[in-house]
């Protein structure tokens, strides 16, 4: 899990929003926000609030009972379900609790994240509530060291599953059995189950998607797997691309070398102060002079406690690299020609003069 030391780092930093934003408190609903300054990760059933006041005391408000180890100065248990039968209304018994603590405090100026717990509390509450979404997406932009070890276990998980697609893709095998083979040998990596539904694509010959029923890979076809395993709530996000049969046609040989060139382009680019936009615009560039193909999708984005976060390498923001954040870059082309297309998707941090690749998978397509 996050470790105590850092938690507490993270609250330092969340003290200096509540002091430029004029705040008597900050109340974290989300479990992924409780859980980055808490070190506490509440069962995904379970709400679990955290809680910070203007002198830096710290209260969490977890299911059942204590936790064995937090970075708080208090837990408040309440009960998440009766003889194991789960209560629905679990956000409104913890905003009860949170707005009887906020009258104790006498906190009338309080900011809160967008979550079922603190749409309650700003409807029970005295307190005047704002949000600070904005405010708590840009702290956890750079990614503190018991952020990055778990984040490269994730990694690893990947890492092991495109290890085994590429010895069990070939004509015949159904999308529905890549997935479950795949979804053990993450697990089996990790060495226990993944904190989040094992998400993005996993469809052969088409751009994307979950895996369909009765849908098996063909010789000639190109299989793109987009693998997002969690480890202890922190995402990895890695594709490649397979030929179905092992025998790529030039066409798909030539795309791959185009991708390729783009991500050369994006890590020669990247680094603390540069502009996301103009990444993408290079990386845009590079598509549609080599092969006529405009950008499908977005170029990468930040990940981490969220598959998808800060910054984005898409034109509909205007981020700048930040030292310290975690972000992927997923040029993809598509075509009939290609057998529908092909992806490639490295995670990368970002240092002080660069980027470093995350991430250890060969691109071959065979």
């Amino acid at each position: 899990m996050l470790e105590q030391e850092y938690s507490k780092i993270r609250q330092a930093r969340l003290r200096s929003i509540m002091a430029d934003r004029n705040l008597d408190a900050i109340i974290t609903g989300l479990r992924h926000h409780a859980y980055y300054f808490s070190s506490h990760l509440p069962f995904w059933q379970h709400e679990g609030v955290f809680l910070i006041f203007r002198d830096g005391s710290t209260i969490l408000v977890a299911a059942n009972c204590e936790p064995n180890a937090a970075a708080t100065d208090e837990v408040i248990p309440f009960e998440a379900h009766y003889a194991y039968t789960l209560r629905q209304e679990q956000p409104q018994v913890v905003a009860e609790i949170i707005v009887n603590v906020l009258k104790q405090q006498k906190a009338t100026r309080v900011g809160i994240d967008s979550s079922a717990v603190t749409m309650q509390v700003a409807l029970q509450s005295d307190a005047v509530c704002s949000s600070i979404d904005e405010d708590l997406w840009q702290l956890r932009r750079a990614k503190d060291p018991d952020e990055l070890a778990l984040m490269k276990t994730a990694i690893a998980c990947s890492e092991a599953m495109h290890a085994k697609a590429r010895e069990i893709i070939r004509p015949g095998i159904s999308e529905i059995e890549v997935y479950g083979v795949l979804h053990a040998v993450a697990v089996e990596c990790a060495g226990e189950p993944m904190s989040a539904w094992l998400g993005n694509d996993y469809r052969c010959a088409a751009m994307g998607g979950t895996p369909r029923a009765n849908c098996t890979a063909k010789a000639g076809e190109i299989y793109i797997l987009d693998l997002g395993p969690t480890y202890r709530g922190y995402f990895a996000d890695n594709a490649r691309s397979y030929a179905v049969g092992g025998n790529p046609s030039d066409a798909q040989e030539e795309a791959r070398q185009v991708i390729l060139e783009v991500m050369q382009k994006v890590e020669s680019m990247a680094k603390p102060g540069v502009s996301c936009q103009e990444i993408h615009e290079a990386a845009a560039d590079i598509l549609r002079t080599r092969t006529d193909h405009e950008m499908a999708h977005h170029l990468g984005h930040g990940v981490g406690l969220q598959p998808h976060e800060y910054p984005h390498l898409n034109p509909s923001w205007d981020d700048t690299l930040l030292e310290g954040e975690v972000f992927t870059v997923e040029p993809g082309i598509y075509s009939k020609e290609l057998a529908e297309g092909l992806r490639i998707e490295n995670q990368y941090l970002v240092t002080s003069n660069g980027v470093d690749n995350l991430v250890n998978i060969p691109t071959d397509l065979a």
